[in-house]
């Protein structure tokens, strides 16, 4: 899985960006070093609830907004295969998924598809 950064790939990362170990970051904040240890591992899947997510990233100091905010959602939904909350509540994505999913495997989308595509991305 080259280049692909999973969940808890990201969630290792920031603990010790934070200059923590795994034992040090778990006192510190009620948690259960061996289900953490997982959670970094990949052998537990992150966390659903919004709840959760948001304070796991308070715990590793993920600034709310932040590229880091949305890359640590977006890695958590995307790993159970999921489209993050935050976008499904826009609206009708599901709607705009085959056009985005022919994109994404080099099949040809008309011009007019294209561009509302784009516009619904950046709109999001």
């Amino acid at each position: 899985m080259e280049g692909k950064k999973l969940f808890g790939e990201f969630f290792k990362a920031r603990r010790i960006a934070n200059k923590k170990t795994l034992r040090q970051f778990c006192i510190e904040n009620g948690l259960d070093p061996g289900n953490i240890s997982k959670l970094e591992r990949g052998l537990l899947p992150p966390p659903q609830s919004r709840e959760k997510l948001e304070e796991y990233a308070g715990y590793l100091k993920i600034k709310k907004g932040s590229d880091d905010w949305y890359t640590f959602f977006d890695l958590a939904a995307a790993e159970t295969g999921k489209i993050p909350e935050d976008i499904m509540a826009k609206g009708k994505i599901e709607d705009k998924l085959p056009i985005l999913f022919r994109t994404l495997r080099g099949q040809k989308v008309s011009d007019d598809k294209l561009d509302e595509l784009i516009k619904m991305l950046r709109d999001a």
